[in-house]
């Protein structure tokens, strides 16, 4: 370079530089997730109950409400940590992960096209998702402030990591009365909707079992709301299936899935799993993401600049898939399942109305409650609950103002534990 070493010099091309903006200062305030506090209000109630028994049924984490990750598992993934040694991975993780997830997890077909090059290790969704929301709006459209679509009442992370990458967040239509449920239909009234405002959709979120209502999606309609998708326009569809295992039917099969779209479609979807709810492991923090080839490049070009997974979460992972998952997750799926059983009876004998799929949650419409205690919506109902009656749920009023009327209740517990905190949940709705 003939440049002085006295005179600055920008680190990429002038063509290439981000354009000056002041759109930061404008932007809403990110809040902070309440999903960490809604169960430190029990401790209100334990403290005027001294002895009395209390029940979370706000928990997505079963490493908190059930045994969460087995003990051979920790001891095999540490074995493996040692054997490994500390010292720097790939930012995909390494290639023994890669080759487990898809050789003993998924157990892909050749003929898939699709192997361990497809294969992103993360530390946990929220990571998972964050970097897939980088490459659904540089790979996408190319362009910030384009629109990631959602359900009406979605996780409350979905409302916030896509809006602090630079993507804004766009609830589809939907009924409640089908449980704010995807249509083909919403989705392009969506992309109209979005070109009316001079935006694009970057990429649609599709959650089975859902998060916070429960609901399930056949696959059918997965892939008919996909097709829909893309179509239309939005550049990426991601399958958020983290509780796929945690159901008394089959898990997701990608192989089968996969067959459903061409070579082409296959290079705008993605697919998200990891061991946070099935194994109970949410502080193992480990995800992967399955995706295009070109995506997960640019994503593991991007990762080594900033998240890198730990080996050790890795090798959880890899130690589960080594023992069989549906063995390894046995310790959550079999509670959670046989808890479902005894949800189902008493909602069904409750009067409310109320979805329930598979997963860990039912959502639940308590709006007259709400209503007789003078509130707007429900989320002075959670603390309410916790203080006075010793059961924790989560407000839906957390989740989007179309939950307002409705609480997340978890069954991700035995079932005993799911009866008494439903027991207690109606002591405390008596009106």
């Amino acid at each position: 370079m003939s440049i002085s070493n006295a005179t600055p010099v920008l680190a990429v091309d002038e063509k290439n530089l981000i354009p000056v903006s002041d759109h930061l200062r404008l932007m809403a305030d990110i809040p902070p997730s309440r999903m960490f506090l809604i169960n430190k209000s029990l401790k209100v109630y334990v403290e005027k109950n001294a002895g009395a028994k209390i029940f979370d049924a706000s928990q997505g984490d079963g490493g908190a409400s059930l045994p969460g990750a087995p003990r051979a598992i920790l001891e095999r993934a540490s074995q493996l940590q040692i054997e490994h040694g500390t010292a720097y991975d790939m930012p995909f993780g390494t290639d023994a992960y890669r080759k487990s997830v898809v050789e003993q997890y998924w157990k892909l077909d050749s003929s898939s096209g699709w192997g361990p090059a497809n294969v992103l290790g993360t530390a946990g969704g929220r990571d998972a998702l964050i970097k897939a929301y980088q490459a659904m709006l540089a790979l996408g459209h190319g362009r910030q402030g384009d629109l990631i679509m959602v359900s009406r009442v979605p996780w409350i992370s979905y409302n916030w990591g896509p809006y602090g990458v630079g993507a804004n967040v766009l609830w589809a239509p939907g009924d409640p009365a089908q449980g704010w449920a995807y249509s083909e239909d919403a989705i392009r009234e969506s992309v109209k909707f979005a070109e009316s405002k001079g935006r694009k959709i970057a990429g649609i979120v599709i959650t089975n079992p859902d998060n916070p209502t429960g609901m399930t999606i056949a696959v059918g309609k997965q892939v008919s709301l996909a097709k829909a998708a893309l179509e239309a326009g939005v550049a990426f569809v991601l399958f958020d299936w983290m509780y796929h295992y945690v159901t008394d039917e089959s898990p997701m099969d990608l192989n089968t899935f996969l067959k459903f779209f061409s070579l082409e479609e296959r290079k705008r979807i993605m697919f998200l799993d990891g061991i946070t709810k099935s194994l109970g492991g949410s502080n193992i923090r480990n995800c992967h993401l399955i995706a295009d080839e070109a995506v997960v490049k640019f994503i593991t070009a991007r990762a080594s600049h900033g998240v890198i997974p730990s080996f050790y979460s890795l090798a959880v992972a890899m130690a589960a898939y080594e023992m069989g998952f549906a063995e390894a997750a046995r310790a959550i799926i079999e509670p959670t399942n046989a808890s479902r059983v005894v949800l189902k009876k008493l909602l069904a004998e409750s009067g409310m109305q109320y979805i329930i799929g598979k997963g860990y949650y039912a959502f639940m419409n308590v709006a007259d409650y709400i209503k007789a205690k003078g509130w707007t919506d429900s989320e002075p109902l959670g603390q309410y609950l916790a203080e006075n009656h010793g059961v924790a749920i989560v407000p839906g009023a957390f989740f989007s103002p179309f939950g307002n009327d409705w609480i997340r209740f978890s069954y991700a517990t035995p079932a005993e534990r799911t009866e008494g905190a439903f027991k207690r949940l109606m002591e405390g709705l008596t009106l």
